[in-house]
């Protein structure tokens, strides 16, 4: 792999120049090389491997500390592996989380569209089944003001 300048780099990680530089100033990647006669920033291949991983983790809404953490367990190997997997289904758990707060949001918004079906139907008790769903549903729902 040639060297990449930084658009070239955002284009293949999928990550904003200013992002880079950010995860650059500070010190999840580089100190990047700069092109003697410009100063430009060139991505090297192990760089573009780091960059991209880390756009992974920022993909699946890992934060700056513990990309850090991720990052220098990394480096320590096996002796690691533990703290590494940790993290790592710390974050899925919180995922899990998220996804089973979106089902209850999405039972909800069904039961409340089946009750409207009922109701433009004239099916009181398709209608009674729906309200009934919704609110049950509407219960489990994290409201906040």
């Amino acid at each position: 792999m040639t060297a990449l300048s930084i658009q070239e780099m955002s284009r293949r990680s999928g990550l904003s120049e200013p992002t880079l530089r950010y995860y650059e100033e500070v010190g999840l990647v580089g100190p990047i090389d700069r092109d003697d006669s410009s100063g430009h920033r060139r991505y090297g291949a192990e760089d573009a491997h780091v960059i991209e991983m880390l756009a992974c983790l920022r993909a699946v809404g890992v934060g700056i500390e513990d990309m850090r953490t991720y990052l220098a367990n990394r480096t320590r190997g096996r002796a690691a592996a533990a703290e590494q997997r940790d993290l790592l289904l710390r974050h899925a758990e919180r995922i899990e989380a998220e996804i089973a707060a979106q089902q209850v949001r999405l039972s909800y918004l069904r039961g409340k569209a089946a009750l409207w079906d009922a109701r433009a139907l004239g099916d009181a008790a398709a209608e009674d089944e729906a309200m009934r769903r919704s609110i049950e549903a509407a219960g489990r729902l994290e409201v906040r003001g």
